[in-house]
């Protein structure tokens, strides 16, 4: 769990300053969770802000608000990217090969190419098919 102290650890609300649903500005999450506006608005490009319900105001613009469980959120894609040492895009790229098996297959292949990752284990009727080949094989050489 993350330290009171660490700045991607959202401070406690304070229930007198404000109601129990009561949401942030960008500039005052960003305050909040040691970053700048800028990298919200990038990591939010990215996918890593979660979905917000909210409605343009004035010109059509959505000014986000982020509640509570949103600064937990940011806190916790924040705390992934220290403690594995990654890039935001890393992170958004991770989340993408999850929700996508074929990108995931893609990359899967890549490493298997390159010596990093062992290929999945043989399934069982792959073993029985290499094995009555195996048997075939022999038995012609037998029979020469």
């Amino acid at each position: 769990m993350a330290d009171a102290a660490d700045p991607a650890s959202p401070a406690p609300a304070d229930p007198s300053a404000s109601g129990a649903g009561a949401r942030l500005p960008i500039s005052a999450a960003a305050e909040r969770l040691g970053t700048s506006p800028r990298m919200l608005r990038y990591r939010e490009s990215l996918g890593l802000l979660p979905a917000t319900k909210e409605r343009p105001t004035g010109r059509g613009h959505r000014h986000r608000r982020f509640s509570e469980a949103d600064l937990r959120t940011v806190a916790a894609g924040l705390e992934l990217e220290r403690a594995y040492d990654i890039a935001p895009g890393a992170l958004a790229f991770a989340l993408r090969m999850l929700a996508e098996p074929a990108t995931l297959a893609r990359v899967r292949a890549y490493g298997e190419r390159l010596g990093r990752l062992a290929p999945p284990p043989a399934r069982a009727m792959d073993f029985e098919k290499q094995k009555a080949l195996r048997l075939l094989q022999q038995r012609s050489r037998d029979a020469r």
